[in-house]
């Protein structure tokens, strides 16, 4: 991977909305880090599942940002 080999660090910044099925939905990415690291946090945060915000008990969808980091080790 060329962020590894290049010893890359640093936080991608998502915006996503949580629908009410805790999946992340419309994931954009609002800070990027470059060198193929942006999508890949796009991947990692669609196969997370997110507890739904509530409204009166019941699930809601909500807009949130998610900061995923690399760490070079």
């Amino acid at each position: 991977m060329a962020a590894h080999n290049a010893k890359i660090q640093g936080m991608v910044v998502l915006h996503a909305t949580i629908g009410t099925d805790g999946l992340g939905h419309d994931i954009q990415v609002v800070r990027p880090l470059g060198y193929g690291l942006d999508e890949l946090a796009v991947e990692a945060v669609k196969n997370w599942t997110f507890e739904p915000a509530q409204s009166s008990g019941k699930p809601v969808p909500a807009k949130i940002n998610i900061e995923v980091s690399f760490r070079y080790h």
